[in-house]
């Protein structure tokens, strides 16, 4: 993990990365995607458009932040997880570690339409390609480090690839009805994975 002044100043960025992306998500949540401009979120994370061109081309880039952050974070916690824990429930904590939310946390009114709405969004699925790609590569390497495997190797790339699945297939589960516990349908989801029966 970087220290020092170039470690401070890399923290920061991401934490302005991050703000951004909440901005984005929220704003856009509220009024729709095409009430929502570059100005509009900046302000609202208390920067100007000037330092938000700084770190993204545009609005979507800068929803799809949020599950790039999520990924290194994600990576991050498997590092740090007991090195004799079994890999797989490692994995699960640190994807967990992600979606930790207070139990009184509310969803609000029209949450679905307006997530429906944004990830209907040509430039936002684009990114979220893009993001799915980049927060797998990061969790390969994190499991090769574990594994004592190299990041060209077959199985870091399957461990990495069936997370990066179970997780998506939780995360569109539940924008489609965004009312019960998302960290809940995460874990159902992975303990599925676990369970899976030998097909021979």
């Amino acid at each position: 993990m970087a220290t020092g002044e170039g470690g401070l100043r890399e923290r920061k960025k991401r934490e302005t990365r991050f703000a951004l992306s909440q901005a984005a998500i929220a704003l856009c949540l509220e009024r729709g995607w095409d009430a929502v401009s570059v100005e509009d979120i900046a302000a609202a994370a208390n920067v100007s458009e000037r330092t938000f061109r700084n770190y993204f081309a545009g609005k979507a880039e800068a929803i799809v932040a949020t599950h790039v952050e999520r990924g290194r974070r994600t990576a991050e916690a498997l590092r740090e997880r007991p090195a004799d824990e079994p890999l797989w429930d490692a994995l699960v904590e640190a994807v967990l570690a992600q979606f930790d939310v207070p139990a009184d946390h509310a969803v609000p009114a029209n949450y679905a339409e307006g997530l429906q709405d944004v990830l209907a969004q040509p430039a936002v699925q684009y990114e979220v390609f893009r993001a799915h790609s980049a927060a797998q590569d990061e969790l390969t390497a994190a499991v090769a480090d574990r594994t004592g495997t190299a990041t060209g190797d077959l199985y870091p790339q399957v461990v990495a690839a069936v997370i990066s699945t179970g997780l998506g297939t939780a995360m569109a589960r539940w924008a489609r009805n965004p009312t019960g516990s998302l960290p809940r349908l995460i874990r159902d989801v992975f303990d599925q994975i676990r369970d899976l029966p030998d097909p021979r």
